[in-house]
């Protein structure tokens, strides 16, 4: 069985689009997936951005807007952009990557990106986390406790450092075992063909 990551940042539209669809693909494909989520903070301002390119490019942001509204809709998912855009994700992204030891860091993910993208949702909240995390079954504190221990904090700088060292520039991405890198939603069926090879 191929294997793939899959690299992704709660504030990132794109990403909300393969979260929604990467584990029926991969199944398809017969290839693993394994839930990456990592800061693109850091990875802009390493580039000299403040802020998403969708904000400093306004006419990208204005096409970004309207793609994934088309994509959306042809895909059956519901769709607004948050108000403030980019959304605060760092809390979100700390209890994932708590939740990957143990098993629920996608469905996790799923419903935050769910919240946010077709619910209007402030993923920054606490009370919306908690509510989220015991809709998939998660005790909330104890994933809370998780989340601000060190390890977890930890994990996700190692992880934002990893994607960083990989290259990677935007989420979503997907990197095989071989190391071969691939930017977009609409490059997850390249990137799972290409662990199938392997």
């Amino acid at each position: 069985m191929g294997k793939i990551a899959f690299w992704y940042e709660f504030a990132s539209t794109y990403s909300y689009l393969t979260a929604m669809r990467i584990d029926e693909a991969a199944q398809r494909a017969d290839v693993e997936v394994e839930w990456k989520p990592f800061l693109l903070g850091p990875i802009f301002k390493a580039q000299g951005w403040t802020s998403s390119p969708f904000n400093l490019f306004p006419a990208k942001g204005r096409y970004m807007v309207r793609d994934i509204e088309r994509i959306a809709a042809d895909r059956g998912l519901r769709f607004q952009m948050p108000d403030p855009f980019p959304a605060n994700g760092l809390h979100a992204a700390r209890i994932a990557t708590a939740g990957r030891a143990d098993g629920w860091c996608a469905p996790f993910t799923r419903a935050v990106f769910k919240a946010q993208f077709a619910d209007g949702k402030d993923i920054s909240d606490a009370d919306v986390l908690a509510s989220l995390l015991a809709n998939i079954g998660v005790d909330s504190e104890a994933a809370f406790a998780a989340a601000g221990l060190h390890a977890a904090m930890d994990q996700l700088r190692l992880t934002t450092e990893e994607a960083q060292a990989r290259g990677i520039f935007g989420a979503p991405s997907f990197t095989t075992e071989d190391g071969e890198l691939f930017w977009g939603d609409d490059r997850l069926e390249q990137a799972l063909a290409w662990a199938q090879k392997l």
